[in-house]
Order: structure tokens, then C-alpha cells, then sequence
């Protein structure tokens, strides 16, 4: 089964979207005095964050080189 370009772009804008979300969700942990595992979850937000963000950015690079093909 294939995926179309258009169906890699969204699954590429979500993973991006993720990223952004684990993104968010390092930075309130960072931001968190009183959390006792604030670092934690920190760095596993921003690596997670890093992880989709580079997923994403990866289909949507592969889905404009299908369209174009």
C-alpha cells in the first residue's frame, strides 16, 4: 500500500505539531519550582520534542519531493 503526498504532508504538519506539544510540555516542567522530577521530564520532553519535530520535518521534505517527482 501507498501513501499519497498529500497523506505524508499531514502525517508530517501532526509529527510537527507533536513536537511542538512535547516542546511545551519540557518547558513547563523546566519552568515548575515546587515539581520533584522537573528535570526529568524535562529532558525527555525537549528529546521527544526533538525526535517528532525531526520526523516531521523529514515527511513533509519526502512528500514535496514525491510531488514534484
Amino acid at each position: 500500500m501507498r501513501m499519497s503526498a498529500d497523506d505524508q504532508r499531514a502525517i508530517g504538519l501532526i509529527l510537527l505539531c507533536l513536537g511542538f506539544l512535547f516542546f511545551l510540555i519540557g518547558l513547563a516542567a523546566r519552568l515548575k519550582e515546587s515539581f520533584h522530577s522537573r528535570a526529568e521530564i524535562s529532558t525527555v520532553g525537549f528529546t521527544a520534542a526533538a525526535i517528532t519535530a525531526g520526523l516531521g520535518v523529514i515527511a513533509v521534505l519526502f512528500s514535496w519531493r514525491k510531488k514534484q517527482g
